[in-house]
């Protein structure tokens, strides 16, 4: 079975509820996690960049319609705070979710905001999305510019709190900014290799060593940008290029899987790779794996187990 780092379904949840559509997981998405023998995800809170003058509002909006959402589908998934909550959902033969924020820009400079998100249940979070904000900076920011003293509180309060910190997005300034600052391991969920693919996203072997050294794990993003800059290379042999890389430059104990599959999303551009178009593709990985040498112990890492190890560490 396979856990996903990263998934964007709450937006599509909301975007489809505002138009007027219900029961949106069952239609869309169930079947696909089933055939791809998804397990669990972490479902992301984003607020886009064309709603960042109403950040609040948007993210009541997504909480809004995961309520809703969940009157349709909680036979089926079920939102967990907690590794031993995992394990419930599991025996319930559930979808386990972890709700997470992509980006905290919501929160402007208020940190007792995160407070009110754990309550809530948010369990995972990025200090920025691709952009400035009161805590950090992201990809498309000031490459100079890095982890603000609020941010640096926010980590703190994470760390405290038990919310996982997640540095995919953030610029290479802010990485390090929080690798220095942070206490608790950290993961990079959906990010690859800048080596094998020279992107801002992507991690470069001194991040990818600096993760490691604090036990974090780097999940692997599918999105097609940041497997290969060559459109004929932009496929599931690339992906497990990226894997391989990794792994044999930081360990297999350190490699997962996020995916980042958002075909669903209105876009006029196609995101996905050929071979992991969308969840019900996400096995391919594991048969890949396999047939790329690695042992079944190895898979079973990468599948979930390192992810999981991060779960049970911090929540």
């Amino acid at each position: 079975m396979i856990f996903d780092a990263h998934s964007d379904t709450l937006t599509d949840f909301t975007n489809k509820i505002l138009k007027g559509e219900n029961n949106i997981f069952k239609k869309y998405h169930y079947q696909n996690f089933i055939k791809g023998k998804i397990e669990g995800s972490i479902f992301v809170i984003w607020v886009e960049k064309e709603n960042y003058n109403r950040a609040v509002d948007r993210v009541k909006e997504i909480q809004s319609s995961l309520k809703k959402e969940l009157e349709y589908c909680n036979d089926v998934i079920k939102i967990v705070k907690s590794y031993d909550e995992i394990i419930e959902a599991k025996k319930e033969n559930k979808i386990y979710i972890i709700l997470g924020f992509e980006g905290l820009i919501s929160i402007g400079d208020n940190l007792d905001i995160i407070d009110n998100y754990y309550e809530y249940g948010i369990r995972h979070a990025s200090l920025t999305w691709n952009e400035e904000n009161s805590l950090a900076t992201g990809i498309r920011g000031d490459s100079n510019r890095g982890l603000t003293a609020l941010g640096k509180k926010a980590i703190k309060k994470m760390n405290d709190n038990g919310i996982i910190m997640d540095v995919s997005h953030l610029n290479d300034k802010s990485f390090f900014d929080c690798l220095d600052t942070t206490e608790k391991p950290i993961i990079a969920s959906h990010s690859n290799s800048r080596k094998l693919c020279n992107h801002m996203r992507n991690l470069t072997d001194e991040q990818l060593k600096a993760i490691r050294d604090l036990n974090g794990v780097v999940g692997l993003n599918s999105y097609k940008e940041f497997i290969d800059s060559d459109k004929t290379k932009q496929n599931i042999d690339r992906a497990i290029d990226h894997i391989k890389y990794i792994a044999e430059k930081i360990g297999v104990d350190h490699i997962g899987l996020g995916f980042d599959y958002n075909e669903y999303l209105d876009d006029d551009d196609t995101p996905f790779i050929e071979g992991l178009e969308n969840a019900s593709k996400s096995y391919s990985i594991i048969e890949k794996l396999e047939k790329n040498g690695f042992n079944k112990e190895e898979i079973e890492k990468i599948a979930y187990k390192n992810f999981h190890r991060i779960i049970k560490e911090i929540l």
